[in-house]
């Protein structure tokens, strides 16, 4: 049945690549799951290949020419999701920092709820954050409190990326006009997804740091959405948010 698949963007995530797949396939519910690789050096790609011939019907790999950024590496995930016909489109890290057995959990929220966005939220019941220094989360959990001070969003984690949408929350905006790239994106499809007047929820989970791999948090990142909050707010002011 095609009607969930789990978008994943990679990057050299070799040592964790098998195990999300698997994690995520032994879940009750059917998932199918996308993997959009940026032309991985370490291999990502071709152990993805190597295990769609265990599941033919389920696991499915878009390779892209380079590293292009993570938010363009969603929106072609959720493109190919709506070419395809899913009606819930999940979003998910490949590094078990988002723990799979969550996904449950966001899918009933949006099938059995009647939500049309579910976040997996870090601090909508505390901070439940594992592995992280002090400094980080900090930095995340204030970066949260400002973009909801400036936009006026209700929602705790506004960074998260852990996320199922309904098929018509993505037909709703305009993928292509998508402005940010890193974690800039996130807010933004929230923020989008909050002015559109979309169903909202956030569903508590425990975030656990990657243990293998490298993060993709740099400087240029935390400026791009610090500036970018700031522009979507004004920009909002000139655009008719109607479906």
């Amino acid at each position: 049945m095609k009607e969930s698949v789990v978008v994943i963007p990679t990057y050299n995530e070799i040592e964790n690549i098998e195990a999300i797949i698997r994690a995520v396939f032994s879940l009750p519910h059917p998932f199918h799951l996308l993997i959009v690789d940026d032309n991985s050096p370490d291999g990502t790609a071709e152990a993805v290949m190597r295990l769609q011939a265990e599941f033919p019907d389920r696991l499915f790999l878009e390779q892209r020419k380079g590293k292009l950024g993570l938010g363009t590496a969603y929106i072609h995930g959720f493109k190919y999701a709506l070419r395809n016909g899913y009606h819930f489109i999940f979003e998910m890290d490949a590094d078990f920092s988002h723990n799979p057995h969550d996904l449950m959990h966001l899918y009933n929220a949006c099938a059995y709820e009647g939500y049309d966005l579910a976040i997996g939220s870090r601090y909508s019941s505390g901070v439940n954050v594992v592995n992280w220094p002090m400094s980080r989360v900090l930095l995340s959990y204030f970066a949260s409190r400002y973009v909801r001070l400036i936009t006026g969003m209700p929602i705790h984690d506004a960074t998260a990326g852990f996320k199922c949408y309904s098929r018509r929350v993505l037909e709703t905006i305009n993928l292509d006009k998508i402005r940010f790239i890193g974690y800039a994106f996130q807010i933004e499809m929230k923020f989008l997804t909050y002015k559109f007047g979309f169903k909202i929820k956030e569903v508590p989970i425990i975030f656990t740091d990657r243990t293998k791999g490298q993060s993709k948090m740099s400087k240029g990142i935390i400026r791009e959405a610090f500036l970018g909050v700031i522009q979507m707010k004004v920009g909002s002011y000139f655009r008719r948010f109607a479906r």
